[in-house]
Formats: structure tokens, sequence, C-alpha cells
């Protein structure tokens, strides 16, 4: 599978050449490049660090071994949002903004930084009871919208369970203040213009396969079980 004109593996060669990455620990891994755990800082310079997730481990339905995986191929993200930011910078000051690896890399960070971050989100909206409060505001908004909670709650499981791989996403826009249920494909391809991430569910194959193989739907389950819809309710306004 390809993201955008050009192959991951296609970028790894590139970028092996500029140096973003080099042999070693750094695996081609799922739809990124997963890291080594550790993230070194980078003095003088302003950087993304991964967060520390730890705190789902002990879920139920997701088990240790799925989320540390899961753990790791995010800091891949993180690693490589700096990687490329930094790379770019460099290119730019040297004068390379017309090259071929110039404009790759560019196209590049917006998935790059677009998986760091919907990672982010996917896991700060988890380790919760699972139990909405029919009277919160954002509730109620989804209720109006879908004609309950059980429509909209039906209608993002349907999203999360369309053949091939991405994000299911509700998201807010922000100018009309409507919610949408949406699939996104590609980290950095069909994201809404000028809406908000509210809710977010991996359905890439490493969010789940380790543990229920082809079994989608009952991750599905697992995930809605442990939503935390308080930080979810946050994330609208």
């Amino acid at each position: 599978m390809t993201t955008g004109v050009f192959s991951r593996r296609g970028f790894l060669v590139m970028a092996s050449a500029l140096g973003l990455v080099k042999a070693g620990p750094w695996v081609l891994k799922g739809p990124c490049i997963a890291a080594p755990q550790s993230i070194e800082p980078r003095e003088g310079k302003m950087s993304y660090e991964a967060k520390d997730y730890s705190r789902l481990i002990g879920m139920k339905g997701f088990s240790e071994n799925l989320l540390r995986n899961h753990f790791t191929l995010y800091q891949g993200y993180v690693t490589n949002t700096n990687k490329v930011t930094e790379a770019l910078a460099e290119m730019h000051k040297a004068g390379k903004t017309a090259s071929p690896e110039y404009a790759e890399l560019k196209r590049r960070f917006g998935w790059e930084f677009n998986g760091m971050r919907l990672h982010e989100l996917y896991f700060e909206n988890l380790g919760g009871n699972g139990q909405i409060d029919a009277s919160a505001p954002l509730a109620q908004r989804l209720a109006k919208a879908f004609g309950s909670l059980q429509d909209w709650e039906s209608d993002f499981r349907g999203v999360g369970a369309m053949r091939g791989i991405g994000w299911a996403i509700l998201y807010q826009d922000d100018l009309g203040g409507r919610l949408f249920n949406q699939w996104v494909n590609e980290h950095d391809v069909g994201h809404l213009a000028g809406c908000r991430p509210l809710l977010i569910m991996d359905v890439f194959e490493h969010a789940f396969m380790l543990d229920y193989g082809l079994k989608r739907a009952d991750y599905i389950q697992a995930f809605f079980q442990n939503l935390d819809w308080g930080a979810v309710e946050k994330r609208a306004k």
C-alpha cells in the first residue's frame, strides 16, 4: 500500500539516505516506522515527547502485549515527527525546498504528525467504564443529531466495521456545530476541514489483531466498554 504517490518502502530508502532512519532497532511495522521505546531529547530544539499511557494496561479486553506493541508504534510516530521536522528545517535553511526529497518529506509530515496526534487522542479516550451520562451536553447533542444515542452508536460502530484499515472518528464541525461519524483511511487523507475530532477509534490491524484476529466487532465492543466519556466531553465545545 502506498501513501500518496510515495510508498513507505520508498520513503525508507530515501529517509536512510537523508539520515532520518538508521539500521538497528528500526523496523517497518504496520503502517509506520516503529521506534525503540526511549526517545532522546534534542538539546536546544523544540520536540515532541511520547506520552506515557501505561495506565491503560489492565483494561478488560486489551492484553498487555497488544497495548505495549501499540505504545511502541505510537512512539515511532513521535520520533519520526521530530526527525522529519528537523530534516525539513535543515533543507529549508540549505535552500533545498525545490528538491524532490523536500517535497516528499513535506507530504510525509502529515502522515507522521497525524499518526502521533490521533494515537494520543485514541489512548486518551480510553480507560473509562464505557458509561455515558445521557444528560451530559454531548450525549444530548448526539441524540438530537442521530435520533437517539443508540442510533449514533450503531452508526459509529458501522463506520468502524467498514472494510479496510483506518480510523473511525466522531467530528464536531466548529463552524456549523454539526456532528459527523467519519472514516479516515490514511492519517493524512480524509479529515474534515475545520472539524474537531471528539472520539477516535483506531481500526488498523495493530489495534486489535493480536487479541481478536479478524473479529473486529469483538474489538469494537471492548473499545466501547472502556470508553472514557469524560475525556470525550471535554473536547466538545
